[in-house]
Formats: structure tokens, sequence, C-alpha cells
């Protein structure tokens, strides 16, 4: 994509990219399924399958549905295998165990705190967009310190869509009063990267996630190993051309 507008803002995903996504995802997901499914083992296996989730390992696959959509998305499946009604009380439920469960377990990649600090001395303006709820995302921000140096945290119930849609990305423009252009989207998804192109913005892929460079060099503007890389990659965006 061609860049003519230097960045001024950096909007993060949170999951895969400052989060530790089986640290904390794997773990807590067995648990999450095992209170929604009030112990028992069918519907555990059950909700298990639909999820590509291994039981054996407790482990997270690669092709899951909770890699980036959120609970109103699955949500919908999990109900029915529950014999619950996929409506906002349910999703609700959902939202609550699992920030409950997630926050028991919660583990940062390096130290975001101190690579959004310096982004933030650098004047950058700083925002999260996660397909996990606002209120888990809040949590989690706490948690790790990040919350001070945030100018928002959109989750997908925050009124500005979910990605890959480009809604919370010009949300999180308008309310700064920046272009498009002028934001970049780091994340380790194609949801992500699809969402920054939507939007006009730049899209910036992390490798700390679930997926390589082979799934994400394609839709990205820049690949990077981790968000401690983000520095000196945007100090390079941020020189003349020669």
């Amino acid at each position: 994509m061609h860049r003519s507008m230097p960045l001024k803002a950096i909007l993060f995903d949170k999951d895969g990219t400052l989060v530790d996504f089986h640290a904390t995802w794997s773990a807590a997901t067995y648990a999450i399924f095992h209170r929604l499914a009030s112990g028992d083992e069918d519907k555990v296996a059950r909700l298990a399958q639909a999820s590509d989730y291994d039981l054996t390992t407790r482990l997270i696959g690669a092709n899951s549905p909770l890699i980036a959509a959120s609970s109103a998305d699955y949500g919908v499946v999990w109900a029915e295998i529950l014999g619950e009604a996929p409506d906002e009380r349910f999703f609700a439920r959902m939202d609550e165990v699992a920030m409950q469960e997630a926050n028991a377990r919660l583990v940062a990649l390096g130290e975001p705190a101190a690579i959004l600090g310096l982004l933030r001395a650098e004047g950058y303006v700083l925002g999260i967009v996660t397909n996990d709820s606002e209120a888990g995302a809040r949590a989690h921000c706490d948690i790790l310190g990040l919350t001070s140096l945030l100018d928002v945290i959109f989750g997908y119930d925050s009124g500005h869509g979910r990605k890959p849609e480009p809604g919370p990305v010009l949300a999180f423009a308008a309310r700064n009063g920046l272009e498009p252009q002028e934001v970049a989207l780091v994340g380790d998804s194609l949801h992500d990267l699809h969402a920054a192109r939507a939007a006009g913005a730049v899209a910036i892929a992390v490798l700390s996630g679930l997926a390589g460079a082979e799934d994400l060099g394609a839709d990205a503007d820049h690949v990077v190993a981790d968000i401690a890389a983000l520095p000196g990659l945007l100090r390079s965006l941020a020189e003349p051309a020669p």
C-alpha cells in the first residue's frame, strides 16, 4: 500500500499481539468449557470439537474460531450445544466466564507496557481493538498496566462492529481527529490485517500469534517478529525518503 501521510497513531490487537494466546486462552478455554457445561463431559467434548480445541493437549487449534472471532459469532454454536438461547444474556454470561478464567491465567507477550510507554513518549496516539469483549479487554489492560497508556479500548461489543470490518479502525481515527492513513493496525491474524486494509490504514503483522509469515505476509504492509520490533520499524518509516 502506498502511504503518503506520516503515522500518528497505532492501534493494537490484543490476543497474540500483547497477550500470549496459548498461555492465556488455551489454558482458560478448558475451564470455560467445564463451567458453561456444568461439568457435562459430553457437552465439553462437543464444545471442544466445534472450537478446534484439543482436550488432551489443552491447546486451541490453528483453525479455531476462538483465534479471531468473537463470542457473538461462535457463541451461536455453543448455545446450541448447551441447549441455551443464543441471545445477549447468554453471550454476556460467556464473556463474564471467559474474562474471569483468562484474568486468572493472563500472560503478557514480552513487555507491552514498556513498548507502549515508549511509543506514547514518542507522540503516538494508542489504542486497542479486539474481538474480545470490551470489559475483558479493559480487565486485561488493567492487569498489564496498559490502561493509562491507551486513548481507546474497543471490544466487539463497543458499538463499532468487529474485525475484519473497518468500523473499529475508522471510529478510532475519527475519535482522534485523524485520517485512516495516519493509523497503523498491529495484529497477528488476517482479521486484523483485513480490517486495516478495509479502513485504508497501514497493516502491520506480528508473528507472535499462531499464524506465520506465509499466512500473513501477502496481506501486510510490514511484518515484524513481535511488538518489540515496532519502535524500530516506526522510526524507519518516519525517516524521509532519500
